[in-house]
């Protein structure tokens, strides 16, 4: 009878543990550091010559940023001079890197012996299948390839926008004694919040460019102001697409959490003990 109770126990712990949720993911809550980005449909700096805007949204973040030229003259952005700064390290927007793109096309003939053979072929039925064994196609390839090396400074011209983008934000999990590491309901979801000098994570973007042989200086900061842990099952949300007044047939899953100033990494359950 003991053994009995015990083996229905077993059952009912690998039931459980084969039902829980195995993937997680961190939430960032993003706020900037000045008032000088304001928040709309976008995340948006602008001054007497451009606007600059983004959309942190993305797995690790993204920092890259659309770049508009609203004035009436050329702008030149000046990667050399513009760095990703996090935590204080300054990354290079500026790599001096060579791309090559190549493309290969491939050519197939057939020689003289192919031709009379098949023309041969298609007059007389009778002619043998060992006949035209002596027919042969000839493969080739060409191709080119082009190297372009990379830009240091991009130009902008009036009323236009282009798009830089270089690097992520974070992809390593952040961990607090106040976030259950690996929560598994509702109950166990918990929000940490940070101060800028309180956060773990401060990150800017400082753009340098010319106008009119004017040099200005731009910088855009940020810092993660909130942190939070979630399952899988409560990360995403089940929804019916709906265009034009009208609702598609099947279920879309969504990320329920999307925010232009937020971002997230995900990350699995391991072996260690550890809670936080």
């Amino acid at each position: 009878m003991k053994f009995r109770s015990l083996l229905y126990t077993m059952s009912i712990v690998l039931l459980l543990s084969s039902c829980a949720p195995t993937s997680f993911y961190q939430l960032y809550d993003v706020k900037p550091a000045n008032e000088s980005i304001t928040k709309s449909d976008m995340l948006v700096f602008e001054d007497e010559n451009c606007i600059i805007t983004y959309n942190l949204w993305s797995l690790g973040g993204d920092i890259g940023f659309n770049f508009y030229n609203k004035s009436n003259s050329m702008i030149y952005v000046k990667l050399n001079e513009s760095f990703f700064i996090l935590n204080g390290f300054a990354y290079d927007y500026f790599k001096n890197r060579t791309f090559t793109k190549s493309d290969n096309k491939s050519i197939s003939t057939m020689d003289k012996s192919t031709f009379s053979m098949t023309a041969l072929r298609n007059n007389f039925s009778n002619i043998q299948t060992n006949q035209i064994a002596s027919s042969s196609n000839f493969n080739s390839s060409v191709g080119y390839a082009i190297s372009m090396e990379e830009d240091s400074i991009i130009c902008i011209p009036p009323k236009t926008i282009k798009r830089i983008s270089e690097y992520s934000i974070n992809n390593s999990l952040i961990r607090d004694c106040d976030l259950l590491k690996y929560p598994m309901t509702n109950k166990q979801i918990n929000t940490v919040s940070f101060t800028e000098n309180e956060s773990p994570i401060v990150f800017s973007n400082r753009i340098t460019y010319t106008i009119n042989g004017n040099l200005k200086e731009v910088t855009n900061e940020f810092y993660v102001s909130e942190i939070t842990n979630y399952p899988a099952s409560q990360f995403f949300e089940n929804n019916y697409e709906e265009f034009c007044g009208q609702k598609s047939l099947t279920i879309t899953k969504n990320m329920k959490y999307y925010d232009i100033d937020k971002f997230y990494i995900k990350y699995s359950k391991g072996t260690s003990n550890f809670k936080h």
